[in-house]
C-alpha cells in the first residue's frame, strides 16, 4: 500500500494558483485585448463617435502614429510650352494672312497647328518654319454632315479642338483655339494663364464688341475667332463626345456656339477676360486701341475688316510696327494711362505703344476711358442702338472736346533702367484753341516721349500714374509713368 508524501508542493506552500489556471487567464487577457483593440479601431475611426467623445483623444495617442510629413512642391508657373495653340484657315487664304500668324509666333518655341481645308499647292511648299506646322483637317461628310445640315466650315473648325487633342503632345495644360487671322500676344497669355488652374475644367473667352452678334449667338460664349482657351481636363472631357455634341445642336451656325453648347452640358461655362478682341467692328478703330482697359491685351481679329491701325501704313505694317512695342513690354501694350497739365488745363491720354491724345480741357478719367466712337458695328443695315457693349464718346469738332492725335514711332531703352516710347502728331488737328481753358493751343506740340519703367506690370492692379516732366515752347513734351499714390484721385 503506497504510502502518501507528507511533503507539500510549492504551488500549495506559497498559495500560487495551478498551472491550469494560468492557461485560463492568459486566454481570458488575450480575448480582453482583443476586443479592447477593436473597440478603440471603432472609435477613432468612427467620425460619429470622435466628435465630443473624451476617450478619443487619449486613444489617438495611444494607437495612432503621427501623421507623416509629406514635402510637395506646387507646380511651376505655366510657361509658353505648356500651350498649344490650334489655328484654323484655309489653303486659299494662308498666302496674304501667313504674316498675321508669324508677327507673333516664336519659331521652336511656340507649339501648335494650322489645320487646312486642303492639302497646300505647291507654290506654298516647302512649308515655312516661321509658320506652326500644317494639318489637313478631317472629311466631316460622313461622321456629321450627312446628319446635319450645318456649315462644313463651322464643324471643321468646331472639330479642330478633337484634332489638336489626337496630336497628343506632352505636358500640355491649355489648347487656345483661334482663326489664321488673329494677331496673339504669347507673353499676356501666360501671365492670365497662371491666374487659373489648369488641373480644372476652365473654358477662358471673350465677348463681341457689337451687340448683335452677342444677342444671336449667345452672351455666354466664347468668340474662338479671336482665341478661346480650354484647359487640359476639360478638353479631354469634351473631345470623346464632341462629334455627338455637335449632332445634338443641327440648329446651331456657329463653331464657338457648339463649343459653348459641348461645355454647359458638363456644368462649365465662361470665365470671360478682358483682352480678348474679337474685333467685330468695321472702319477706324483707332478709338477703340486709344482706350484699352487696365487688362494685358490678349489678341486683336479680324485685322482685314478695319483700316490699318496706323493710318501712314498698309496692314501689314502696321501689325509689325505694333509688335515692336510688343516686343519690349507686352504688359503695358495698348493700357491707357491718364496725367495732366493743370497750367494749360489740358489732359493727355496714353495708350502705351499706341497712341497719345492731347486734349485742351480738363477731362476726368471717367470720361477718357470711354473709346472714341471712330468705327462702325458688325452689322450696319436694319439695327438699332445700343450697338456696343461698352459705353463710346461721339467724335466732334469742338475745340475743347477733340483730341491732337500723336501714334507711335519709335521705341528705345533709356538711362535709370527706363524704356522710352516717342509718338509723333498724325496731321493738324485743324482748329482753333480752346477759349474755355485760356486760350492755350496745343497744335505746337508734335512730338511726346513717354518714359516707363522696364519692370513688367504684374497682378490684377494694374493701375499707373503719370506726370508732365517737360512742356514748354518746344515742340516736345515729355511724359513720365510711376505709381499711383494710395488712393490718388486721378483728375
Amino acid at each position: 500500500m503506497p504510502v502518501k508524501s507528507t511533503f507539500s508542493t510549492p504551488q500549495t506552500i506559497i498559495g500560487l494558483p495551478s498551472q491550469a489556471f494560468l492557461l485560463s487567464l492568459c486566454k481570458i487577457l488575450a480575448v480582453a485585448g482583443l476586443v479592447l483593440s477593436s473597440v478603440s479601431f471603432f472609435i477613432i475611426n468612427n467620425p460619429t463617435c470622435s466628435q465630443g467623445s473624451t476617450i478619443v483623444t487619449p486613444l489617438r495617442k495611444i494607437f495612432v502614429p503621427p501623421p507623416r510629413e509629406y514635402s510637395v512642391d506646387p507646380p511651376p508657373p505655366t510657361e509658353l510650352h505648356h500651350l498649344v495653340f490650334g489655328l484654323v484657315g484655309s489653303a486659299k487664304a494662308w498666302p496674304r494672312r501667313r504674316h498675321y500668324i508669324e508677327s507673333w509666333w516664336i519659331e521652336n518655341l511656340t507649339r501648335g497647328y494650322m489645320f487646312l481645308d486642303n492639302p497646300p499647292t505647291k507654290e506654298l511648299l516647302p512649308w515655312p518654319s516661321t509658320s506652326p506646322p500644317f494639318r489637313v483637317s478631317e472629311d466631316n461628310s460622313e461622321t456629321i454632315l450627312q446628319y446635319t445640315k450645318q456649315n462644313n466650315t463651322m464643324v471643321r473648325i468646331a472639330r479642330s479642338l478633337l484634332e489638336v487633342f489626337r496630336q497628343g503632345d506632352e505636358g500640355v495644360r491649355w489648347f487656345v483655339m483661334g482663326d489664321d487671322d488673329s494677331i496673339f500676344f504669347l507673353e499676356n497669355w501666360i501671365d492670365v494663364l497662371r491666374n487659373y488652374d489648369h488641373n480644372k475644367y476652365v473654358y477662358i473667352g471673350g465677348h463681341s464688341e457689337s451687340v448683335l452678334p452677342n444677342f444671336i449667338h449667345s452672351f455666354e460664349m466664347g468668340f474662338g475667332g479671336a482665341g478661346v482657351a480650354f484647359s487640359y481636363p476639360l478638353a479631354a472631357a469634351i473631345v470623346p463626345r464632341l462629334d455627338e455634341c455637335i449632332k445634338r445642336y443641327p440648329q446651331l451656325y456657329a463653331a464657338d456656339q457648339m463649343w459653348q453648347s459641348c461645355c454647359a452640358d458638363i456644368g462649365v461655362y465662361l470665365s470671360a477676360q478682358k483682352g480678348i478682341h474679337q474685333i467685330d467692328l468695321h472702319g477706324d478703330i483707332s478709338g477703340l486701341l486709344s482706350a484699352h482697359p487696365p487688362a494685358p491685351l490678349l489678341s486683336l481679329h479680324h485685322p482685314e475688316t478695319v483700316d490699318p491701325y496706323f493710318p501712314t501704313m498698309n496692314r501689314r505694317e502696321s501689325v509689325n510696327h505694333l509688335m515692336k512695342a510688343s516686343r519690349v513690354d507686352q504688359s503695358r501694350l495698348l493700357q491707357q494711362t491718364v496725367c495732366y497739365n493743370r497750367q494749360n488745363g489740358w489732359s493727355f491720354s496714353v495708350s502705351w505703344g499706341y497712341s497719345v491724345h492731347i486734349y485742351e480741357s480738363i477731362y476726368p478719367k471717367s470720361i477718357l476711358q470711354k473709346p472714341l466712337e471712330t468705327f462702325k458695328p458688325w452689322v450696319i443695315k436694319n439695327i438699332v442702338p445700343p450697338f456696343f457693349i461698352f459705353n463710346t464718346r461721339w467724335p466732334v469738332r469742338d475745340p475743347c472736346l477733340a483730341p491732337h492725335v500723336f501714334y507711335f514711332e519709335s521705341i528705345s531703352e533709356g538711362a535709370d533702367d527706363l524704356i522710352v516710347t516717342t509718338y509723333s502728331r498724325h496731321r493738324p488737328r485743324g482748329l482753333p484753341a480752346c477759349l474755355g481753358s485760356g486760350n492755350h493751343s496745343a497744335e505746337y506740340v508734335s512730338n511726346i516721349r513717354v518714359f516707363s519703367s522696364s519692370s513688367k506690370l504684374k497682378g490684377e492692379n494694374r493701375r499707373e500714374c503719370c506726370d508732365i516732366l517737360r512742356l514748354d515752347e518746344s515742340n516736345l513734351v515729355d511724359i513720365k509713368y510711376r505709381q499711383c499714390l494710395k488712393d490718388e484721385v486721378i483728375g
